[in-house]
């Protein structure tokens, strides 16, 4: 049997990928089914699921309202697309902002001395020892209106004799922005490193002999040999926006709803798993949506692999 199994390539490839199999389908594939059936049923008074199938609970969340004034039939409702719209836009910039810091930053590394690159990168890596939590935790002690910002413009105002009034910067959109920006800047800055270092030096020789200046020879060598990082650190970094909301409740101070909160809210504080469901699969669809045409557009890459 054994050597049966060594001569049949299929057999080999089936018993390698079994375990994978297993794992996928038991703690990925099983929990989606889960959840798609319980977003079709109703809420009861206790808090359990009735299973039935209706399609109130996607209906709720994409605003469409039946309690409605004026003897109308139907009605939108936008609090729910407002926090779809708005999780969107928070993910679209927080993406934008973290490549246009991260470039920079991952293609100064990539040209450093051996030598010193990875110190550079180590430098990099360091903030991920911290838990998230503790990260998200020191951003609140920054930016609080007692906080060591505040603080610091507070000192220098005072050197020069102009007024200072405490900027309410926490409990913010722009306080959760600068925790996003902050906390996923490293999945960025990897991809993209990974990609420059590997641009063979010889072709920047080339393009000087062509006569191109630096600017020319950035737009027409780095810049399109460097986008599968920078398509890796996208899909790193504007999947787990959309979905966190220890960040927007920490530093947005519950003010600040995205879909994460939302979801969470649903399953731990209003117990309706139905609609809590429901809200979780319109994420993963939209998530998907925009990956998809995203990558259509700019590629996968052999560095989503690697990274």
């Amino acid at each position: 049997m054994l050597k049966r199994l060594r001569e049949n390539k299929s057999s080999q490839g089936t018993l390698l990928i079994t375990p994978t199999l297993i794992f996928m389908v038991g703690l990925l594939i099983i929990p989606l089914l889960l959840t798609l059936i319980i977003s079709f049923g109703r809420r009861s008074a206790d808090g359990n699921v009735i299973y039935t199938f209706g399609l109130h609970n996607y209906i709720r969340i994409l605003g469409i309202s039946t309690a409605c004034e004026g003897g109308q039939s139907l009605c939108f409702d936008p609090l729910y697309a407002n926090i779809l719209r708005r999780s969107l836009a928070l993910a679209f910039n927080s993406t934008v902002l973290v490549i246009l810091l991260a470039y920079p930053l991952a293609y100064f590394i990539a040209r450093a001395h051996p030598k010193r690159r990875n110190t550079f990168l180590f430098m990099v890596l360091v903030p991920l020892w911290t838990n998230f939590v503790i990260r998200v935790y020191a951003w609140m002690m920054l930016l609080r209106t007692q906080g060591v910002i505040n603080s610091v413009l507070g000192w220098l105002a005072g050197l020069v004799g102009i007024p200072f009034a405490p900027f309410e910067m926490l409990y913010t959109p722009g306080a959760v922005l600068v925790g996003m920006v902050y906390e996923f800047l490293p999945f960025m800055i990897l991809p993209i490193f990974t990609s420059l270092e590997k641009i063979d030096n010889s072709l920047y020789e080339a393009a000087a002999d062509l006569g191109a200046n630096p600017i020319r020879t950035f737009l027409r060598v780095t810049l399109p040999l460097s986008m599968p990082g920078v398509v890796a650190g996208t899909i790193l970094v504007f999947i787990p926006v959309m979905g966190t909301f220890i960040v927007s409740d920490l530093l947005g101070g519950r003010q600040v709803i995205l879909i994460g909160n939302l979801i969470q809210r649903q399953f731990l504080d209003a117990r309706d798993p139905t609609f809590g469901s429901a809200a979780s699969l319109i994420l993963m669809a939209m998530t998907l949506i925009v990956t998809f045409f995203y990558t259509r557009k700019f590629g996968f890459g052999e560095e989503i692999v690697a990274a």
